[in-house]
């Protein structure tokens, strides 16, 4: 891969998470204190990205795949994304916000799919090379977020409308990417574009006991996405979004880290330390829902690159070397599904009508709703701890180097 190349890819990742990180960390705010929408409403426009994600894979696996050059689909996502996305901007009513916003997510979701794939392409050896080009996305992340803190915009409609602008700008540097053409031929099956083709590896108790504790651990981590924001805001935490970005900071240090814990952890320990960094996570904002306290909302938000890392990153490797080699895209498609898909769109429903269940004159009682995610990813932890083995048959056989 050229210099040129790899900077080419750096700035894609960087715009990919930028663009997402810039809306959707404050939308709960500004659709709750700007829009007076109610938790129920919050819960479902965040709802969008899962809706998306368990649709996106039809359109990677039937267009992307088969007909049009990657950078060309990327470019045409993005440019009509920016689009919706700033028309969204200016809905002030829930059932045309939903609309929109549901459309955009449709244009976003299958982009993140994509933009790794293209990336693969490029390289010789991904496994080395694509970390230190998917970190520059994460950077990206931060970066919306301290420009979107620092600049006070959190309970208004400017970030979704410098997303926009930065969507666009995306969609027009992704003509210059290099030109990837589509690689699939033939018939298209619809359980491999899902993955369902690996619901055989379901016959595997430490398998199917992995996919179901994904799924249901993912109901109550949907809380943070969608209410940290709006709760650091409600109790009047200073520029939330900036210090939000300390959950990402620490998302780079853990995932440089990650292979000296994966070596004296293993699946199993990883996957409890990131089920269990969920839950002192919801313990700590529970405790912490007053800024007199602040240390303890730190640790909540920093405690991010462990429930990230030690929980999906370690789940994809965990799918990685449970499946046969002929199943792993499959497999890779259908944890996706089952825990992006409909765990967080569960979790959106879940999450709405708690925090709206919990509401009071001066605002939420906070304390109260974040412990019901915490005894929901507890709950999850004491199963997966009782009946999860930490390996399968084909585990057992070397990865794929």
């Amino acid at each position: 891969m050229t210099r040129t190349t790899w900077l080419k890819l750096a700035a894609l990742m960087f715009l990919q998470y930028f663009v997402w990180g810039a809306w959707s960390v404050t939308m709960g705010t500004w659709l709750g204190q700007t829009l007076t929408f109610s938790g129920q409403e919050i819960g479902l426009a965040f709802g969008t990205t899962a809706v998306a994600a368990m649709v996106s894979p039809f359109f990677v696996g039937l267009v992307a795949d088969r007909y049009l050059a990657t950078q060309r689909i990327l470019a045409a996502l993005h440019l009509i994304g920016g689009g919706i996305l700033l028309f969204a901007s200016y809905q002030t009513s829930f059932g045309p916000f939903y609309a929109v916003l549901l459309a955009y997510a449709l244009c976003y979701m299958p982009t993140l799919a994509l933009s790794n794939s293209l990336s693969f392409r490029q390289m010789k050896d991904p496994g080395t090379e694509f970390p230190g080009i998917r970190v520059l996305g994460t950077i990206g992340w931060i970066v919306a977020g301290l420009l979107i803190g620092t600049l006070g915009l959190e309970a208004t409609a400017q970030p979704m409308r410098i997303a926009a602008g930065a969507s666009v700008l995306l969609g027009l540097f992704c003509l210059a990417l290099p030109h990837t053409p589509p690689q699939a031929t033939g018939r298209a099956s619809m359980g491999g574009i899902i993955g369902l083709d690996a619901l055989k590896l379901m016959k595997d108790r430490a398998f199917a006991v992995f996919v179901i504790g994904s799924f249901l651990v993912c109901i109550p981590l949907q809380f943070y996405y969608t209410f940290a924001n709006p709760f650091l805001n409600e109790i009047q935490v200073s520029n939330a979004a900036g210090k939000m970005t300390l959950g990402q900071m620490s998302e780079i240090f853990f995932m440089i880290a990650m292979p000296w814990f994966f070596r004296r952890l293993g699946v199993k320990k990883m996957l409890l330390v990131g089920m269990a960094a969920w839950t002192t996570r919801y313990l700590l904002f529970a405790a912490g829902a007053n800024p007199a306290v602040m240390w303890m909302l730190y640790g909540g938000i920093l405690l991010h690159g462990i429930c990230y890392d030690f929980f999906f990153v370690t789940g994809q490797i965990y799918v990685d070397r449970a499946a046969p080699a002929d199943l792993r895209a499959s497999a890779q498609g259908f944890i996706a599904f089952v825990t992006l898909g409909a765990g967080m769109f569960i979790g959106s429903l879940v999450s709405g009508r708690i925090v709206d269940a919990f509401a009071t004159p001066g605002g939420h009682a906070w304390n109260q709703i974040w412990l019901v995610p915490a005894a929901g990813a507890a709950a999850v932890l004491l199963l997966f701890a009782l009946f999860f083995r930490g390996e399968t048959k084909s585990a057992k056989e070397p990865a794929r180097t």
